[in-house]
């Protein structure tokens, strides 16, 4: 790991971080992009449209600027469900959901089980779990919370 102080002057200063770039693809690896190792928050969300998208009790993801992902392969085999400000991104070919774009479009919730390479964030918290499927047990020590947690 990189040490992100430098001492200057007798003081230790941190210093920016170069960030890494992750690759994250589908399932059958149509599409594909990059990522910065940049996120700013994730969480395991059990609300019913991830369940839904997903097939899964909750989906895990992470969030970063929508700016900070580009499709590197495959950008035609996109199936976008949803608006152009908020909406799921899908390949085409085997439906893998790769990212879901929100917050009026400004940031991407990356689909963590399709990052190739593991990110140094991880999920901190459990949220809309008053609407997890109820034959799910949530059996780690993560906060869990309703709804959304405020920021």
């Amino acid at each position: 790991m990189i040490d992100p102080t430098t001492v200057k002057r007798g003081r230790v200063v941190p210093t920016q971080l170069a960030s890494r770039s992750l690759a994250g693809q589908c399932y059958c690896g149509e599409v594909r992009y990059q990522v910065d190792d940049a996120f700013l928050y994730a969480a395991n969300c059990h609300c019913s449209q991830c369940r839904r998208t997903t097939g899964s009790a909750f989906k895990p993801f992470a969030g970063i600027e929508r700016a900070k992902l580009r499709v590197t392969r495959g950008e035609s085999q996109l199936l976008i469900v949803g608006e152009a400000e908020g909406h799921d991104a899908h390949c085409r070919r085997c439906g893998s959901l790769l990212w879901s774009v929100v917050r009026e479009g400004a940031f991407v919730h990356v689909a963590m089980g399709t990052l190739v390479d593991a990110p140094s964030i991880r999920p901190d918290k459990h949220i809309y779990v008053g609407s997890k499927a109820p034959w799910f047990d949530i059996t780690d020590d993560l906060p869990q919370y309703l709804e959304l947690p405020d920021r």
